[in-house]
């Protein structure tokens, strides 16, 4: 059984770590990288796959050279076999359709796996558009939503539990024959059922130590020209999307409000504890008032 997830760098949105311009723009260039938070659930989906029919998992991203710290933390955390990168200065500013066309490629480039699991979405963007996109270009079924799943190998098939919000939250189950498309829902949680599978999940967190350590020997990284891409349907260029505008992200104050308690005075701390009380009732100020 083999699995590619596709994942992407994003931007350190925690306290601290982001940086603005004085217009109140993020400068990326001095914010650090991290992993998309929704892509974790697609790894954990991988990683679960793997554990139950064993086979291979590979980590794909489009992006600047930066990524491959991403790529080494997603190795680490799913036990990855190999990773992909795609880079070029011609793939950069690429809207989600663009970024789907070049994913596509390198996928169809590196061979079709049995399964693609994608987040989903990302935390900088947050449309939700590049992992149906990706497998639209691919002509794949796709599940979305999956909370749960599992594979009957003989049948080729892929059972998954989808959450479907609406008036009320349900879940479904969805059968569809592989290969197939798989985008986690954050609601996903991996379930090892027996005792073998937790020791293989204990044998591949130790064999993955050393590959994570010298992950670039398993990284291979492909440019335009590699993926033979015409630069007019990457990139900029190739992105159909139009931004009217950008509003400046408002930014926190550099100094906050601060009453100082001295622990000893009982007085002062009462109060602290009267302003607490109703939050440990599920209740907030206003509604205690």
């Amino acid at each position: 059984m083999d699995t590619l997830v596709l994942t992407k760098g994003v931007p350190d949105f925690r306290e601290g770590q982001v940086s603005f311009d004085e217009d109140g723009h993020l400068e990326r260039g001095k914010t650090p990288t991290v992993m998309n938070p929704n892509d974790e659930f697609a790894l954990q989906a991988a990683l679960q796959t793997k554990i139950r029919h064993g086979g291979t998992v590979s980590v794909m991203s489009m992006g600047p050279p930066g990524y491959k710290d991403v790529l080494r933390e997603a190795m680490e955390s799913v036990y990855a076999d190999d990773l992909y990168i795609l880079s070029d200065r011609e793939m950069a500013a690429a809207d989600t359709w663009a970024t789907s066309i070049t994913l596509a490629t390198g996928i169809e480039k590196m061979g079709m796996p049995d399964l693609i699991f994608a987040g989903f979405k990302t935390a900088d963007g947050e449309t939700g558009h590049t992992g149906p996109q990706t497998c639209w270009a691919l002509d794949m079924p796709i599940i979305t939503h999956v909370i749960a799943l599992d594979i009957d190998p003989d049948e080729g098939e892929l059972r998954a539990k989808r959450l479907v919000e609406g008036d009320i939250e349900e879940v479904e189950t969805v059968e569809v024959d592989l290969p197939a498309f798989v985008v986690a829902d954050p609601e996903f949680e991996p379930s090892y059922r027996t005792a073998g599978e937790r020791l293989t999940l204990k044998d591949l967190r130790e064999e993955t130590q050393e590959r994570a350590a010298n992950y670039e020997d398993y990284l291979t990284e492909w440019n335009q020209q590699e993926l033979n891409l015409d630069p007019d349907y990457i990139g900029l260029d190739g992105s159909p999307t139009i931004v009217s505008g950008v509003d400046p992200i408002p930014k926190a104050p550099s100094e906050r409000e601060a009453t100082m308690v001295e622990p000893h005075d009982a007085e002062e701390m009462g109060e602290i504890l009267d302003v607490m009380e109703p939050f440990t009732q599920g209740e907030s100020p206003t509604e205690a008032d």
